[in-house]
């Protein structure tokens, strides 16, 4: 057992991902599992429609159609076991479709079925417990607008199907690296007090979660990463003890490196020390990162805490509509023309609005793609002969969206000159969804397994509710005083990689060397960042940003709160996900010794 090594390969990184991910990685020799995530908080709202409408709909109906039945006969020919969250919202109807799949090609595979995290039905319960949003303390939305609730669950009852035989387990809502830990259980025989191992297992699973993004995708030093089209997914090669090595199949494009492995590791994972998942707290701020080899980076040091004794929940609710249109002008003073246009689209809907009698947008935006807009203040532009504006808005009613984007079309032979875009489809409205946050405690929530005919219950109450004072933070690096400081930007000094959590951003921030780490600390404090992003943050006061030090690591990683406009399609924003943020930070000027800004010329 101490000397097994078990090979896992990422397959998907969303709903939607790559089919080639599969065939890729099957064939990559001693491959033990292949996992899947596809659920998104979004995603379950999608899927949450879509059984509305289909009692057997609400699952990534392509993980069957294209990731599995193209794959099944390789899969029972090689012994590769697969785990994915593909079940969504409907996972009894997704292990269905699959089981019924396997028999017409007449395979001896068995499909497991992980259910329990859908609380839907528990929705008048929680309002009535006085529920309320865990970020922002808001009330437990009206019944009526909900489209879903589900909980995190953990990986032990993945475990426990595999111990049952199944050669594939389909989950509802788990946390993302649950199907990577879940194998790691099995195969090791970690229990619920191996917590370094856990958390270990569980960093594995968040560099495998979000696919290519650990081989080359968004990776700062993009320019290093040939053959993106045939990209490799990752594996990875995990020992006993829990260290692993990340790595891709051979002959595939990409790059596995210590940048593309610390960018993964420090993606929306908010405060390092305290990464809560239902079968570990996880401290990544302790963890190192090495190249061994070629396109192989080692991983160690990852450290835990006992689960917790409450699950994370989210909750999808409708609230109000939104809509708008992207429209591209050319010529001077194309900027200036732009937001003329955009104030008049806006000026001509009020003026309907008035003569119907409905209200006022409840939000509106504009942004003017080519003006640097996304920098703030820090924009270095100052006129722009090329634009395209984005223009939305929300509305309490569906019509309003509807006037908005009729006006916007209507106008377009009264815009100033040097309007233009490429003719498609006209853009409708839309309902806003909403995440609500919030937790329950384990005992609420009964998981069953279900292999075949078979089905069992899981024991999942286990945990300790965390005592944050008991964190002991690192000591932050000094520079030592230089009389001969220059500036550079700071992508010449490390790799950064962002992402969103709700309405929340992070933004993580990793040194190319470890002793420029103490200049990093010096020079991005929670006063500058908030300032690079004044624009954007909701409330731009001490506090609205948080910095944490990983020194095993050399980064740093920035937790934003209220940020994102509401966030996925709550947000009316060009980047609703915060995905370009690191982009945004990466040009500030670091001052650093001559010394270091010689070493480093050569990259800017």
């Amino acid at each position: 057992m101490a000397d097994k090594v078990l090979r896992i390969g990422g397959a998907s990184g969303f709903w939607g991902d790559a089919a080639r991910a599969t065939p890729q990685l099957l064939n990559s020799p001693g491959l033990d599992y292949i996992v899947y995530d596809y659920l998104a908080e979004i995603t379950m709202s999608i899927m949450a429609r879509a059984r509305a409408k289909d009692p057997l709909k609400g699952y990534a109906a392509d993980f069957v159609s294209a990731a599995m039945k193209p794959n099944l006969a390789l899969i029972a020919e090689r012994g590769t076991k697969v785990i994915a969250n593909a079940g969504g919202v409907n996972p009894e109807a997704c292990a269905q479709a699959l089981r019924d799949e396997i028999a017409g090609q007449g395979l001896p595979l068995r499909v497991a079925c992980i259910t329990g995290d859908d609380l839907l039905d528990q929705q008048a319960a929680l309002q009535a417990a006085g529920v309320t949003e865990m970020f922002s303390g808001a009330a437990f939305p009206r019944l009526e607008k909900i489209l879903s609730i589900n909980a995190y669950l953990g990986a032990f009852p993945i475990a426990r199907a595999l111990a049952l035989g199944a050669d594939i387990v389909i989950t509802g809502r788990c946390v993302d690296s649950a199907v990577t830990l879940g194998a790691c259980i099995h195969a090791f025989g970690w229990g619920r007090d191996d917590l370094d191992q856990l958390a270990m297992g569980s960093l594995a699973g968040h560099i495998l979660e979000c696919g290519p993004q650990a081989t080359g995708g968004n990776f700062t030093d993009w320019e290093q990463v040939p053959g993106i089209a045939n990209i490799g997914y990752p594996i990875a090669e995990i020992s006993a003890d829990g260290r692993f090595v990340c790595t891709k199949p051979e002959g595939t494009g990409g790059v596995v490196n210590v940048g593309t492995v610390s960018e993964q590791m420090l993606y929306e994972i908010g405060d390092p020390q305290a990464y809560l998942l239902p079968d570990v707290v996880c401290d990544f701020s302790t963890a190192r990162i090495e190249q061994v080899g070629e396109n192989r980076v080692a991983v160690s040091g990852a450290t835990g805490r006992p689960a917790p004794d409450t699950y994370k929940v989210s909750a999808t609710y409708a609230d109000e509509f939104r809509g708008g249109t992207y429209m591209s002008f050319y010529g001077i003073d194309a900027d200036r023309k732009a937001r003329a246009f955009g104030d008049a689209v806006f000026e001509a809907a009020r003026t309907v609005f008035n003569a119907f009698g409905l209200a006022d947008f409840s939000e509106t935006s504009v942004e003017l793609m080519g003006t640097e807009c996304q920098y703030g203040r820090f924009s270095e532009v100052n006129g722009s002969r090329e634009v395209v504006m984005k223009i939305a808005a929300k509305h309490p009613e569906s019509i309003g969206i509807g006037i908005l984007l009729k006006e916007a079309v209507g106008l377009g032979l009264a815009t100033p000159p040097g309007l233009s875009g490429f003719a498609g489809s006209r853009p409708s409205p839309s309902p806003v969804v909403r995440l609500f946050s919030c937790t329950v405690p384990k005992a609420q929530v009964q998981v069953r397994i279900a292999v075949d005919d078979e089905t069992e219950a899981c024991d999942e109450a286990h945990g300790e509710a965390l005592d944050s004072t008991s964190l002991v933070r690192p000591d932050t690096p000094r520079p030592s005083a230089a009389s001969d400081s220059v500036e550079v930007p700071l992508i010449a000094l490390a790799w950064g990689r962002s992402g969103d959590k709700g309405d929340k951003a992070n933004v993580g921030i990793i040194a190319r060397r470890a002793e420029y780490l103490p200049y990093l600390c010096e020079a991005l404090t929670e006063d500058v960042v908030r300032a690079r992003f004044a624009h954007f943050l909701a409330d731009s006061s001490v506090g609205s940003v948080e910095r944490f030090i990983l020194p095993g690591a050399h980064a740093l990683n920035f937790l934003l709160h209220d940020v994102l406009g509401g966030g996925g399609v709550a947000s009316l924003r060009n980047d609703p996900q915060g995905k370009g943020y690191a982009q945004l930070l990466l040009s500030c000027p670091i001052p650093v010794p001559a010394t270091i800004a010689a070493t480093v010329a050569e990259t800017l």
